[in-house]
């Protein structure tokens, strides 16, 4: 009997034993913690984990450590984490930039000519809430976690995963345990700032790390018996390294978190530093280092890993299956925060129907065209899967914009203009939900005005209204504004010239697709052109070359698909203009009716990494009366928005070459040897004079020709360039430098 007994007690104790030290039973936990772009070290450390075997039973995460482990936790391994990562523009991503396709013409003009635009109410400047609304992030974020849209609570994904967030409005932490999985991620991770907050339950979050930027205590509570912790976070900078505002703020929310870690690093079982000391929260363009020394802070701790290596026979977690959709089925659609526009504005910007099936990239665009009216400050959107899995459903709300009153500024300098700075006030919703107003009065050494007024009707006939008034004086070709015997009795060559331009017009537009707009309408011009150089009697102290109001009818269509205005890479552009002039003021005596027809046209594509090459023509003429010589074309110079009928042509100034009718074409290649540092080379050739359609000189050897090396940055202030040209018929040169966004 007593052996029996004493065989029972080594069998209990072995037991026990054996419980305690099965790998069966260890419970492994992850958390990783906030950094920014340092963050992007968890994805090394996940690659060395996957490759081990090691089974990971919860993760914790904030701010980065919530984007990645919670991607990791939708069931990516850290190789795809790697691959994903590393094909991110970061700089899109984080910014507000959407592409140049998705915005509408009048949008597009605006963004391509205001560097800073600003909320201004009751004659007060508001500063936004943050530079970014983050909606890039989220798209992205949904389209990783498709996958999940079926799962509420995030204890049911691949692995088991929460998520911190701070509420802004109590300074508590908010644990993200269920819910959109994409959403909650972007929560975490809105440094405060730099994106928006995000509203979740009614809850106005930010950034996790804010409160607890490493959640290793809330984790343990889960039941993990073992934690590996990879932490990323800064340490207090010296002041040379206090370079930056988002320097400073990382600064002030490190005083805290930096003690609390001291705490929390003893309290991890594995705990993971990452050297990346010498990279901030903003280095992504460092991404693919910063992963690697993860990944090598993982090999040096690579002993204590593998005693976390399960036994053979354990039951791993199925992972759910990831396929990437191409293209998706919305069969219900519910849009919910509407009060100034209309459902149907919102499916007719995202061009959404029910149970049609649409390209996954064409849903994005939708957003964008959304998001690119700057009507809403969020588009917040879910994709549920329907209960028959042949489709989902979208549940969205949106977040009108308050503000429709806006400052807008800019500044620029170029050859013809000199230098200018702009100010602009926007106003939406002046008289409808659908419209916009908008002057811009320019400052400088010429003093402009820009008046606007559309109703934006989209593809149906929107109304727009515009009067602009712009002058400079210039030294131009006397052949613009004398007659052949004039010339020959003054021998004058150039003239010193100075130009009064009030335009103003009243057209209906139609678009076909968002890149192509038909427009006509009325036109009333005074034009007004004085030179001192000569007088015609002693009396005078000037001579009036005109001074006349016209009037016309016009009518245009125009095809933009650039994927950018200065320095396009793909796409193509087609405007033509055709203005028929039926009246003019007293001024112009000998007036008859003539017709002036132009066209422009050009195609970008990038054959070579870095390299475009953009082929362009374009060319005009007059029909009817010949004598009015002051809207004639003038060829020379260099930039864009031009007005009347003046044509950029590199290698002489501006209006050197003048006539009634001409073509020009130009080859130019953009080499971007730095991102957003161009170097190019131009070519354009011309032939201008009187009526070369008739003599047939339009199809001759170019009598004009003009080369370019040239230099361009792509800033947020708009581009600036400097071009060295050459002309082989002057046998002389020309600099051309400007500065900022043309207007």
């Amino acid at each position: 009997m007593k052996y029996a007994v004493f065989i029972l007690m080594v069998f209990t104790v072995w037991e026990g034993f054996s419980q305690e030290t099965s790998h069966e039973d260890i419970k492994v936990g992850l958390v990783l913690s906030g950094g920014g772009a340092k963050g992007l070290a968890h994805i090394g450390v996940l690659e060395v984990i996957d490759s081990l075997g090691v089974n990971i039973d919860y993760i914790a995460g904030t701010s980065m450590g919530a984007i990645v482990g919670g991607l990791y936790a939708s069931g990516y391994s850290g190789k795809q984490l790697d691959s994903i990562f590393r094909s991110i523009d970061f700089e899109t991503l984080i910014s507000d930039d959407l592409p140049r396709s998705s915005k509408a013409f009048f949008e597009r003009n605006n963004s391509e000519k205001y560097a800073v635009s600003l909320p201004f109410e009751n004659f007060k400047i508001k500063l936004p809430s943050a530079i970014s609304r983050g909606q890039n992030m989220y798209d992205l974020f949904s389209e990783l976690t498709l996958h999940t849209s079926g799962i509420r609570d995030f204890s049911q994904l691949s692995i088991p995963f929460f998520c911190v967030a701070t509420n802004v409005e109590t300074g508590e932490p908010v644990f993200l345990k269920e819910g959109s999985l994409a959403r909650s991620i972007l929560a975490s991770g809105s440094f405060p700032s730099l994106f928006q907050p995000v509203n979740i339950n009614d809850q106005v979050l930010i950034d996790g790390g804010v409160v607890n930027n490493y959640p290793i205590d809330e984790l343990r509570a889960k039941g993990m018996d073992i934690i590996i912790g990879v932490d990323v976070q800064d340490g207090l900078a010296s002041r040379e390294e206090l370079s930056s505002a988002i320097d400073v703020l990382v600064q002030i929310n490190n005083y805290r978190t930096i003690n609390d870690m001291k705490l929390k690093a003893d309290k991890t079982d594995i705990y993971l530093k990452p050297d990346i000391k010498e990279y901030g929260v903003i280095s992504f363009d460092a991404g693919a280092q910063i992963i690697e020394n993860g990944k090598q802070s993982a090999i040096n701790k690579i002993q204590d890993l593998k005693h976390l290596l399960v036994v053979d026979g354990v039951h791993f977690r199925e992972k759910l299956k990831i396929e990437k959709q191409d293209s998706i089925t919305i069969n219900e659609i519910q849009v919910k925060g509407l009060k100034n526009y209309t459902r149907a504005y919102v499916l007719g910007k995202l061009k959404l129907k029910t149970n049609e099936r649409i390209s996954y990239k064409s849903f994005v665009d939708g957003i964008n065209n959304l998001i690119a009216t700057n009507n809403f400050d969020a588009f917040q959107y879910e994709l549920h899967e329907s209960e028959d899995q042949k489709g989902y459903n979208l549940l969205s709300k949106v977040e009108e914009t308050k503000a429709n009153t806006f400052l807008k500024l800019g500044v620029h300098y170029d050859k013809l203009y000199k230098s200018a700075v702009l100010l602009n006030l926007t106003k939406k919703r002046l008289l409808f939900n659908n419209d916009v107003a908008s002057l811009d009065l320019i400052l400088g050494d010429n003093v402009r005005y820009n008046f606007e007024y559309f109703i934006d009707k989209g593809f149906y006939w929107s109304i727009g209204v515009k009067s602009r008034y712009q002058q400079f004086d210039k030294n131009i070709n006397a052949s613009m504004l004398l007659s052949e015997d004039e010339l020959n009795t003054r021998g004058i060559n150039k003239l010193d010239v100075e130009l009064g331009d009030l335009t103003n017009q009243f057209y209906l537009q139609t678009l076909f697709r968002k890149d192509v707009a038909i427009s006509a309408g009325i036109e009333h011009k005074r034009l007004k052109v004085t030179s001192e150089t000569f007088v015609d009697t002693s009396e005078d102290f000037e001579t009036v070359f005109d001074n006349t109001n016209y009037l016309s009818l016009f009518g245009q269509l125009k095809i933009d698909t650039y994927d950018n205005k200065y320095f396009p890479t793909k796409g193509g552009f087609f405007k033509g203009d055709l203005h028929n002039y039926f009246y003019a003021s007293h001024f112009n005596a000998g007036f008859n009716n003539f017709t002036l027809a132009k066209a422009n046209m050009g195609y970008a594509f990038t054959p070579f990494r870095n390299m475009s090459f953009i082929i362009q023509s374009s060319g005009g003429f007059k029909v009817g009366d010949k004598s009015t010589k002051t809207l004639d074309f003038a060829l020379g110079g260099y930039g864009n928005n031009l007005i009347n009928n003046f044509v950029p042509f590199l290698g002489y100034d501006f209006i050197s070459l003048t006539g009634n009718s001409y073509v020009q074409g130009s080859l130019t290649v953009n080499y971007e040897f730095l991102k957003k540092h161009y170097i190019s080379l131009i070519g354009n050739w011309s032939n201008i004079e009187d009526d070369i359609f008739d003599s047939g000189e339009w199809f001759t050897a170019p009598d004009y020709s003009g080369y370019s090396l040239g230099y361009g940055f792509d800033t947020f202030l708009g581009p600036i360039e400097i071009k060295y040209t050459y002309s082989p018929e002057l046998h002389d040169s020309i600099w051309f430098f400007n500065v900022g966004y043309w207007f």
